[in-house]
């Protein structure tokens, strides 16, 4: 009964989408599942009409003007007492940060999944893909199927519904729910239940039973841990690390309602620090997932850390790389006098950040003897549509292969 309502509720929604126009079917109010997005502007005049525009291209003259800018605002330096003290105590301003921002400062990157479909295995990210079709669908179409019903109170009566008789069958469909507002899985989800009451296994090390290993690095308040887990529930053997140099930024993460040791071990590092061991094996990591963390190291450290980064992926893991560009409009808001070193600035609560370009990653992540397969520059044009303010946003955006072992030589 429960997969009759399922197949006819599926069967209607996919047969109403294929004779709606191809226009009508991609709209959507979240972002296009395509490579850094598909959002692109072509009538200037429509420019305030959403908060973001892909794909931005610049003109030489706005190139240069971004060029000038950088060199103006880096022609005084900080002092050289002050550069030190900057990097020595570069901890204890993080741990500032977060102590007074928690984990209000930054948005849940939801996105992830779009840009870096690598960070589940296979099997999973096709029935991820599979899910989002299904409820994109659903929510299309869900006035179309409920006379004289609105769309919102349509979904508040199918979720009791749900919960009285579909339960099993739509977790299996629908994925993990989650209220952010509570910071906890929804309570109605049986699955969530079963997995929070799973006795953890005493290990040789966190995760050693797991055969599927994802770390973050830089995992601040769990902005991007979070939208992983959430997932991860459901994917039999997945375990995810993640850490940070900043105590506060863990203990952010250990004490939110939806960490759980069965599938998560968070912990404080140092990643500068190459003589400290990970709390785990080299050579056992299926993800490496390194957003907004780079920048934050002094330049003249980032080679050695991407170079033990490498050494804990196993051959054909990948590496997920996402960071400041050169002359992103965050680069360009420096005043005099915070400029550290070349692209690399200081800023008022004391914590850092630099600036890439797409060679400098490249060069930095093949010498650490990864393969390139994708990096490139994501140019965006973000808007406040309320003060009519343009900013040209620069990302760059990798993903690093480690090389499948060679098979080694006769005479060896």
């Amino acid at each position: 009964m429960k997969m009759n309502v399922i197949k006819r509720l599926s069967a209607s929604y996919l047969r109403k989408s294929k004779m709606m126009p191809k226009e009508k079917r991609c709209q959507s109010s979240r972002r296009p599942i395509a490579p850094l997005g598909s959002r692109i502007l072509t009538d200037p005049t429509k420019v305030f009409e959403h908060n973001m525009w892909d794909h931005m291209q610049w003109t030489q003259e706005e190139e240069e003007r971004a060029r000038e800018k950088a060199t103006e605002n880096s022609f005084v330096r900080v002092d050289p007492e002050d550069q030190d003290k900057y990097e020595r105590e570069a901890s204890k301003y993080w741990n500032e940060f977060y102590k007074i921002h928690k984990n209000n400062f930054f948005r849940d990157r939801n996105w992830l999944f779009l840009e870096f479909p690598e960070i589940l295995p296979k099997g999973r990210k096709d029935q991820m893909n599979t899910e989002e079709k299904f409820w994109d669908h659903a929510k299309l179409n869900a006035t179309n199927n409920c006379t004289n019903m609105s769309f919102p109170r349509m979904f508040e009566v199918g979720k009791d519904y749900c919960q009285n008789n579909l339960v099993d069958d739509l977790t299996s469909i629908q994925g993990l729910a989650y209220n952010k507002n509570q910071a906890e899985p929804v309570a109605d989800n049986k699955h969530i239940k079963n997995c929070e009451q799973e006795p953890v296994k005493q290990e040789s090390f966190p995760g050693s039973g797991a055969t599927y290993r994802i770390l973050e690095v830089g995992c601040g308040a769990g902005n991007s841990a979070f939208p992983i887990l959430k997932v991860m529930c459901n994917t039999p053997g997945a375990f995810l690390y993640c850490c940070d140099f900043a105590s506060e930024a863990v203990e952010l993460v250990k004490s939110h309602l939806s960490y759980n040791s069965a599938w998560c071990s968070a912990f404080v590092h140092d990643v500068c620090d190459d003589a400290l061991p990970y709390p785990f094996p080299d050579e056992i990591l299926d993800v490496i997932l390194l957003v907004f963390v780079l920048s934050a190291i002094h330049p003249d450290r980032m080679q050695t850390v991407v170079n033990r980064l490498a050494k804990l992926l196993k051959p054909g893991g990948m590496l997920l790389f996402r960071d400041y560009g050169r002359y992103d409009t965050s680069q360009l808001r420096f005043k005099k006098g915070h400029c550290l070193s070349e692209n690399f600035y200081v800023r008022g609560d004391g914590t850092r950040v630099y600036f890439f370009t797409e060679d400098e990653v490249h060069n930095m992540f093949t010498q650490a003897g990864l393969i390139e397969v994708q990096n490139l520059v994501d140019r965006r044009l973000q808007v406040n549509r309320k003060k009519k303010v343009k900013m040209q946003r620069v990302w760059i955006q990798s993903k690093f292969q480690k090389p499948f072992q060679q098979p080694q030589n006769s005479h060896q």
